[in-house]
């Protein structure tokens, strides 16, 4: 009879916690629709809290102030370039489809000007490979560009349709963005006392994720954006058309590792080479290695100051598996949590080393009292 008690104290307590569950399971489900705008809100307002500390600082200590002012600047020098730039880009893309289709790439023509550029020893191997017949190839490019036109004029119809949904996720981000420039501080010290775990070890995980977020956002979003810029400097100048389009692309293929920019560039300019555009393609491939892929080694060293400790392979799996399961936003979300992942396990292997080396110290520590005691038991 005596244990009852405690028996209900368990109980409750066990109550509780599946409460707790659900409801947070419940929220979860609830604020999922808004899943993306409150990432990207939450790594802005991470990303732009030296901006925020800044204008408090020339505010006197004003708070709202300081982040209706923070935020106002976020809108119009990042926002509203970026909805502009994304515009130019969905119209150069439907151009360049519709030029493409009214007049298609001749494969066989470009195959042949290639071809006639090849040793002797490297014809005959594609003529035994079969590969010299581009008949199977040209109707299949046909068949793609055909369903490229059908999915951009599809995706922008989408996205007419669904302004209202896009507006709503688009003031949900901004109106959450302002709460946690003014008190993310406060939240994330509110976090770090509520979360069930030791103290020091979510204040670990808090710094590895705060040094993820800025080496994943300022090493990598940074540098692909200079890197797509360059890249699209170079297309304008030998008179690409669609150079905004194929600088974005060069951009988005720079934010994933081991692809890099040069899975852009590359193509573009051994295209430039086959069409007769000699200089130009030899302009491309020279400017891409020369400039655009050294962009990465001079500015992530200085932009970020360390290397995150992710392998590249990780990088690589998770940001094409959070692609695919998040869509855009992957690219960011995919090694954050890679990050928090390796940092996890790095900091269990700590603790299990410290506990280790703890243990060690009290053996060596008992061991030599008991050769003491026997050493005086002797005398």
């Amino acid at each position: 009879m005596a244990q009852q008690p405690h028996r209900t104290d368990e109980l409750q307590h066990a109550s509780f916690l599946l409460i707790l569950a659900l409801v947070s399971l419940m929220m979860a489900v609830i604020v999922w629709p808004f899943a993306s705008a409150l990432l990207w809100a939450a790594l802005a307002a991470i990303m732009f809290q030296p901006l925020y500390r800044w204008m408090l600082r020339k505010l006197g200590g004003r708070r709202n102030p300081a982040a209706i002012a923070s935020l106002l600047v976020i809108f119009f020098a990042v926002l509203v370039p970026a909805a502009w730039l994304g515009t130019l880009v969905v119209q150069e893309a439907l151009a360049l489809v519709s030029a493409l289709q009214q007049q298609p790439i001749n494969l066989a023509a470009s195959f042949d000007s290639l071809y006639a550029m090849l040793p002797q020893a490297a014809q005959e191997a594609i003529d035994r490979s079969g590969w010299a017949d581009l008949s199977s190839a040209q109707a299949k490019l046909q068949e793609l560009l055909s369903e490229s036109a059908g999915m951009i004029a599809s995706q922008a119809v989408s996205i007419g349709s669904g302004a209202l949904g896009f507006m709503l996720s688009f003031g949900v981000g901004l109106y959450v963005m302002f709460f946690l420039l003014r008190d993310g501080e406060r939240i994330g010290r509110t976090l770090l006392n509520t979360v069930p775990v030791e103290r020091s070890v979510s204040e670990r995980l808090a710094q590895r994720f705060l040094g993820i977020v800025r080496a994943t956002i300022k090493g990598s979003g940074v540098v692909g954006l200079v890197q797509g810029a360059l890249a699209g400097i170079s297309f304008v100048i030998v008179g690409l058309e669609s150079a905004l389009l194929f600088g974005v692309v060069t951009t988005i293929f720079a934010l994933v590792p081991v692809i890099g920019a040069g899975a852009v560039y590359a193509p573009i300019g051994l295209w430039l080479l086959v069409t007769g555009a000699v200089w130009q393609g030899i302009f491309v491939l020279a400017f891409g290695v020369i400039i655009v892929s050294s962009a990465d080694n001079v500015l992530r060293p200085i932009l970020v100051g360390r290397d995150t400790g992710i392998p590249d392979w990780i990088i690589l799996v998770t940001t094409l598996g959070g692609i695919s399961f998040l869509g855009f936003s992957g690219i960011v979300l995919g090694p954050l949590v890679a990050g928090l992942f390796l940092a996890s396990w790095s900091i269990l292997q700590e603790y299990r080393d410290e506990d280790a080396r703890v243990q060690e110290t009290d053996w060596i520590s008992v061991d030599a009292s008991g050769r003491a005691s026997d050493a005086g038991g002797a005398d």
